[in-house]
């Protein structure tokens, strides 16, 4: 599926699953349900028995997950050990 033509278009849970793909952001169906269920997920809403994404939600969630700008991968682990350093603090 390609990139939906405007920010506001809703998406069946398979579909926005096929255009995150598209866009470089792998996932499926079936990990879109258990976010549903569990949290963490997009935002959704309802239409009868069918989940309904928008767009701009399924794809500003998506990019909330990717991590800051990187020139190395040193810099993931150093990050990672301010991590620890800091949960080991509290």
């Amino acid at each position: 599926m390609p990139t939906p033509l405007t920010p506001q278009a809703l998406l069946s849970r398979e579909d926005a699953a096929k255009a995150l793909n598209a866009n470089g952001f792998p996932t499926t169906s079936k990990s879109l349900a258990t976010l549903a269920t569990r949290g963490g997920g997009p935002i959704y809403r309802s239409f009868g028995r069918r989940v309904l994404y928008r767009w701009e939600d399924v794809i500003a969630w998506a990019e909330g997950r990717l991590s800051k700008p990187r020139t190395s991968t040193s810099e993931a682990d150093a990050a990672d050990r301010r991590r620890m350093r800091s949960s080991m603090k509290a």
